[in-house]
């Protein structure tokens, strides 16, 4: 055992390396040691190599793990609780009340697990998330095995977390130090809002975000409230004000940008900022139809998220990744926008891209880390199969993802979680729901 070439040998059906737009490698395999892809087999190769452990998946596909780039892990808590509502009505009448009387340390852990164990039940491997608690939030992601994308939440009015910005800004900066140097944990500036953080804000981000080489993370142009409420108090669109501020670079992730003309389109592209589209969400609120087609014309890096359960409501980046190709086509009455491998890409790689680790994850390829996922596609939901990618995207689910891998480490195999328990998970979900239902 002393000699074994690999740690992990998986051998796949197909694998999507992403590398390429709509490359296919049949029967090829994956050789993993130490967490990190050393080999790609072709299939004359694999009868000689010698692993620890032999992973046959004779009738799926082996992928990137997916990037979410937009989440709020712990209003999986809250799922379900205020629906069919417009945006602002939704937030300030029923979100920020529940969690004022519930969010707490204790809640962003146990919402955050439950959003873990279901996004690796669905592929997910890497979130980037933005809410408050951010120690617990942190801790979270250690206890699961997921890689994860801290968002420190400013807001300028009083919450259960902080008092204003620099309060949340200090909390955020002080619960950061507790996690240097962990390899899955990042911690990243998310100030809220354009309608919730002021100039002076904005600004200290900035000059912080230099500072710390941190991350930037912020819900822009979501809806035409937001941008028509601009307009009357600063007298213009929010990503002018943004720019004229200095936030927009290539550190930005701008979470929605459902309303873009096409110089603001252009703006991002020339500053090199990056959009974490969320389609769901934005139909489920009714915020409207991002350009994606458009930006990506324009070299602008978009990538996909969830957004939280409490406006999704599911936490499902395969769900998403169809959503997106889909409402690209119906948006632009063209079916050729964002197809299948442009999808996919847009799943993993450019999440990857826009987190600033694409040298470790996004791709199979030899020397990144084994963020791998491996979808079944032998049920009769997904038969026959002409082409992997496209069943990927249009036709499979997550109940069809079989087994999820981070940094090696097997964290969903055969359908079962390996690092969080489920009867846990689900008892936990019951007793925050009575809490919440008693107040």
């Amino acid at each position: 055992m002393q000699n074994t070439a690999f740690d992990q040998l998986i051998c796949a059906r197909w694998i999507i390396p992403v590398e390429q737009d709509g490359q296919v490698l049949e029967n090829h395999a994956v050789g993993v040691r130490n967490g990190r892809i050393v080999a790609i087999l072709r299939p004359e190769e694999i009868a000689g190599a010698s692993a620890a452990e032999h992973i046959n998946l004779p009738q799926h596909v082996l992928m990137p793990g997916l990037i979410n780039l937009h989440g709020h892990s712990a209003m999986t808590l809250l799922r379900g609780m205020a629906d069919d509502k417009a945006l602002m009505d939704w937030l300030q009448n029923h979100i920020w009340p529940a969690e004022g009387k519930h969010v707490s340390d204790a809640f962003v852990f146990d919402g955050a697990l439950l959003a873990m164990g279901e996004m690796f039940r669905s592929g997910t491997t890497t979130i980037n998330d933005m809410y408050f608690f951010h120690a617990a939030m942190a801790r979270a992601g250690l206890a699961a095995g997921m890689r994860t994308f801290v968002g420190c939440s400013i807001l300028e009015f009083p919450t259960v977390y902080g008092q204003n910005a620099d309060d949340y800004i200090a909390k955020g900066m002080a619960e950061r130090q507790q996690f240097l140097g962990e390899e899955l944990i990042t911690f990243t500036l998310a100030p809220h809002a354009p309608y919730t953080v002021s100039d002076d804000t904005f600004r200290k981000v900035v000059t912080l975000a230099e500072q710390e080489d941190m991350l930037i993370h912020c819900h822009i142009h979501e809806t035409l409230d937001e941008v028509n409420g601009s307009i009357d108090q600063y007298q213009q669109r929010p990503l002018a004000r943004l720019a004229g501020l200095g936030l927009l670079s290539p550190r930005l992730i701008a979470a929605h940008m459902v309303h873009l003309s096409d110089e603001e389109i252009a703006l991002v592209a020339k500053h090199g900022v990056s959009i974490a589209h969320n389609p769901t969400s934005n139909m489920k609120l009714a915020s409207g139809i991002a350009p994606v087609q458009k930006l990506l014309a324009a070299g602008v890096n978009v990538g996909i998220g969830t957004d939280g359960a409490a406006s999704n409501n599911k936490l499902d980046m395969l769900s998403e990744t169809r959503m997106g190709a889909l409402l690209a086509k119906v948006g632009t009455l063209d079916p050729t926008a964002v197809p299948a491998a442009t999808a996919i890409r847009m799943a993993t790689l450019h999440g990857a891209q826009a987190l600033g680790i694409a040298d470790k994850v996004g791709t199979v390829s030899v020397g990144k880390q084994a963020d791998l996922i491996a979808v079944d596609l032998s049920a009769v939901e997904t038969s026959p199969q002409f082409d992997p990618i496209s069943h990927i995207v249009y036709a499979a689910g997550r109940e069809q993802v079989s087994h999820v891998w981070v940094n090696g480490r097997a964290v969903l195999r055969e359908r079962t979680l390996t690092t969080l328990n489920e009867a846990e998970l689900k008892a936990k979900a019951e007793d925050w729901r009575v809490r919440i239902l008693a107040k």
